[in-house]
């Protein structure tokens, strides 16, 4: 009985596989969604106040947050 003939690689095959690993995207990295970070000891919140109360507040620009967060802390005694 013979034995059917041993595929060798051809040139097709190889220009072939060149070609699959050229135009096949590479699988992306997979990676962790990033959590919001907050600060040890403070938690977010929604706070309706008065406008011109916020503009009070962020008129000295940027650590508007904090100053009411200071200005409040005052006001409950705990400063």
């Amino acid at each position: 009985m013979a034995y059917p003939p041993r595929r060798t690689s051809s040139a097709r095959d190889k220009a072939e596989a060149l070609f699959k690993s050229a135009t096949t995207k590479p699988a992306a990295p997979t990676e962790t969604p990033r959590k919001t970070v907050i600060p040890p000891g403070k938690e977010s919140v929604t706070l309706r106040i008065d406008n011109d109360v916020l503009a009070h507040f962020q008129d000295d620009g940027p650590g508007w947050q904090d100053r009411i967060n200071k200005a409040l802390r005052k006001a409950a005694g705990l400063d």
